[in-house]
């Protein structure tokens, strides 16, 4: 299947989901994140739900990265070149939604890909090897670039995996894990 194929299809079984649904699966991937070796890390870098696009919600992640007093870390999208600049959350961050429906900080203090531990990964579809299909920008393939090599990426997802393998660019970087509502997946 093609990348393009596979992002309507996964668009099309988000959009399925019921409103129950979407909180009972992201509470179940938030919870199932506890039993992975991440929580010894610092810098956890977070995307916050597009609920538009019926998106994992990461307010449960959000939660137990509070409760567990890690500096967590939130991206601006620059849609002219497809980059993102990274801002700590603070008790002062402005959190506005950009033309996407992306919410974002308007600003703060930036923080260098290079310092960052855990990034979870927004994705639409992903396969056995850990090879993610986004949206198609590569916001996250170029931000993973900038990353230490030894950066956790781990991938959210109400579905399991594409048995069939699909088409990698050179550019793209695959998760280590990903989690959801069922169980976690380490590649």
């Amino acid at each position: 299947m093609s990348k393009s194929t596979l992002r309507k299809k996964y668009k099309t079984l988000r959009n399925s989901l019921t409103p129950e649904q979407l909180d009972d699966f992201s509470m179940s991937i938030a919870n199932s994140l506890l039993n992975l070796p991440i929580w010894e890390k610092r810098y956890y870098h977070l995307f916050l739900t597009i609920t538009e696009q019926k998106e994992v919600d990461t307010e449960f992640i959000l939660n137990i990265l509070a409760g567990k007093d890690k500096d967590i870390i939130l991206s601006k999208s620059n849609f002219e070149d497809n980059s993102l600049t990274h801002f700590l959350l603070t008790d002062n961050t402005v959190i506005k939604k950009n033309a996407y429906h992306i919410p974002e900080p308007i600003d703060g203090i930036e923080v260098p890909s290079s310092k960052i531990d855990v990034v979870f990964v927004p994705l639409l579809a992903y396969d056995t090897k850990g090879n993610r299909i986004g949206y198609g920008k590569g916001f996250y393939d170029r931000f993973l670039a900038n990353c230490n090599s030894d950066v956790i990426k781990i991938g959210l997802s109400f579905f399991p995996p594409e048995t069939t393998l699909f088409e990698v660019d050179v550019n793209d970087i695959g998760l280590d894990f990903c989690a959801t509502p069922e169980e976690v997946f380490e590649f």
